[in-house]
């Protein structure tokens, strides 16, 4: 099974940009899209042998999650099950027999950490979420989340300390939830290789792979010994964001 995740950073925007010709050659069991910038229904975009799931916020034009699965779920569920996190769109759970899939957008601590507070209740809210799937059936948690874990994750570690994505903070609430029994996919297949899934769009960043790892498979980790493959796929434009991809046998 192939799975992708892209926060496409508006899909409108992205559609004019060749996103459905790579949706059609990726041929994924499963894409989750992150920062989806509309509502149901604003796009016409229905690809064949695909069910959609859509989670909006309620603010127009901002924020959202979004699945398309080959496989039709057991259940779908739209956000965490708690009012004050569940107006932005932020997370979708589909349901099957065998793990639960889950497509997040994290909040973004916003500049000078305006929002780590909020943050920091979010991560908890979250973690305890995925550990209450993760008791039932193992758990496959994907998307933008917004946090470089470790200074391999981006280019300039050091200047960026106490940056949004890379405060101590947001990194302990990571380490956190990978001991509750996850592993972040990616580095634990390349613990040495320096890829990035962000730049920004300032001071030509991508030209210079002047970027962050801040988009993730991670897993249960019992769930883990089927992972054949997790990959960065730098070379797809389109967004500030590349897709991130992982195969599971």
């Amino acid at each position: 099974m192939k799975f992708i995740s892209w926060n496409v950073n508006g899909l409108r925007a992205c559609m004019t940009k060749g996103f459905d010709t790579f949706f059609a050659e990726a041929d994924a069991d499963f894409v989750c899209l992150q920062e989806t910038k509309m509502q149901e229904g604003q796009l016409d975009f229905a690809p064949a042998g695909y069910h959609q799931y859509w989670n909006s916020a309620e603010k127009k034009g901002y924020s959202g999650t979004a699945v398309f699965a080959k496989r039709e779920p057991l259940s779908v569920r739209y956000g965490i099950g708690i009012p004050e996190h569940d107006t932005e769109g932020r997370a979708i759970t589909l349901e099957y027999d065998e793990f639960y899939l889950l497509c997040v957008y994290t909040p973004n601590a916003q500049r000078e950490l305006a929002r780590l507070a909020y943050r920091m209740e979010w991560e908890d809210a979250l973690r305890m979420y995925i550990k209450s799937l993760d008791a039932v059936k193992p758990v496959i948690y994907c998307g933008d989340l917004n946090v470089a874990h470790e200074e391999i994750d981006l280019k300039n570690p050091k200047t960026n300390r106490h940056s949004a994505g890379f405060s101590d903070e947001e990194r302990a609430k990571f380490s956190e939830l990978l001991s509750s029994g996850f592993v972040d996919t990616f580095r634990a297949l390349y613990p040495d290789k320096v890829e990035y899934s962000w730049w920004s769009y300032m001071m030509k960043a991508r030209e210079k792979n002047v970027g962050w790892r801040i988009d993730y498979f991670v897993v249960s980790e019992r769930l883990f010994p089927r992972v054949k493959d997790s990959r960065i796929l730098t070379s797809i434009m389109g967004s500030d964001h590349c897709p991130v991809e992982m195969e599971l046998l």
